[in-house]
């Protein structure tokens, strides 16, 4: 039985572009009546998770509840990093009943779990529950690597799956620590996608999973919060392929911030991105950008060939600067490439 008086935990994993921000969203103005905190874990240096979390706090989490991390993986920097920023909101002159930390895109959610562990937060914190995003249609086509058609010829040729990429690797860690999974983006998946998903998540999960469908993010707070799975406590049910290991590292990955001057075409900015997807396997793409005659902050993010950018709030003061976080395996991003195809875009080339 859970101990009534430590703060519970709930661990968001996932792999980039899941939709872990937009679940948080929707938590945040969904808590009921919890009193949330909330840590962020970006991979680059660019907050803009954070940055959309903190546009809608409101009483039951208001922006110093919210707390960023970036430039470290969290499960790589507990002691650094992790352990001061959980005691630190444990800490809140009023205490929060509930945490939530949404880990980076490469993060193996396991080391992080062992954390908890720690003799500074052990007895006054527990892990309600680990929640595991998976974008239905990405995984549904085995998007969960870069390389579609190589990953697919490696599933036809071995069934043991042997010869699996770091991305796959990534993605069965996270589902192997998962209490639940939210098949995400469920409208675009459709019914035949969300069955394919559920297929290929029940092949690499070590016992049986919940997998629920959710669009948007939205789901009943019921239904992830108030686990009381004390996933600390269970780690020898929650493989991963780092066990044994005294550590591991995120080499695999690489990350770039390009700074970039106004654009006049937003349509084109896209389109560049669409390209640099599909020719230089870039996985992942955020950040904010500056329009001419805007006064309205631009918030782009992509996750390979699927951009979406929308206009979030006005610029505050001093802050009118475009820059995107670049995010592909490695050795695949070439920076001077990578300047010269936003640079076309912007330029109308």
């Amino acid at each position: 039985m859970t101990d009534l008086t430590k703060i519970p935990v709930t661990v968001i994993t996932g792999f980039l572009g899941s939709g872990k921000t937009t679940l948080i969203r929707h938590l945040m103005v969904n808590s009921g009546g919890r009193r949330l905190a909330v840590l962020v874990n970006e991979f680059g240096s660019v907050g803009v998770d954070g940055d959309i979390l903190k546009s809608c706090a409101d009483a039951n989490c208001p922006a110093e509840n919210i707390v960023e991390l970036a430039n470290g993986c969290i499960c790589c920097t507990v002691a650094d990093d992790f352990i001061p920023t959980i005691e630190a909101l444990m800490a809140l002159p009023q205490r929060p009943d509930h945490i939530l930390i949404e880990t980076s895109g490469l993060a193996l959610p396991k080391p992080l779990l062992k954390a908890f562990d720690w003799p500074a937060i052990r007895s006054r914190i527990t892990v309600d529950g680990v929640i595991a995003l998976a974008d239905a249609e990405a995984v549904a086509a085995g998007r969960f690597a870069p390389d579609e058609a190589a990953v697919q010829a490696q599933r036809e040729a071995d069934d043991s799956l042997d010869h699996e990429s770091p991305l796959s690797e990534v993605f069965e860690d996270q589902i192997s620590c998962a209490d639940i999974v939210l098949l995400t983006k469920a409208d675009l998946a459709g019914e035949a996608g969300l069955a394919a998903a559920r297929s290929i998540i029940e092949a690499e999960a070590p016992r049986p999973l919940r997998m629920l469908p959710t669009t948007s993010g939205v789901i009943d707070s019921r239904v992830v919060l108030g686990l009381n799975a004390e996933a600390e406590n269970d780690l020898d049910a929650r493989p991963s392929h780092h066990d044994g290991a005294d550590d591991h590292e995120h080499d695999d990955f690489d990350s770039v911030s390009i700074d970039l001057p106004e654009i006049a075409a937003v349509e084109s900015l896209n389109s560049a991105i669409e390209r640099l997807a599909r020719e230089q396997e870039i996985l992942r793409v955020k950040g904010y950008v500056a329009v001419t005659g805007k006064p309205m902050r631009l918030l782009v993010q992509a996750v390979g060939e699927r951009v979406r950018s929308q206009f979030d709030r006005p610029w505050g003061p001093g802050e009118r600067a475009s820059r995107l976080v670049i995010i592909a395996e490695h050795g695949h991003i070439d920076v001077a490439r990578i300047r010269g195809v936003l640079s076309d875009a912007i330029s109308g080339a």
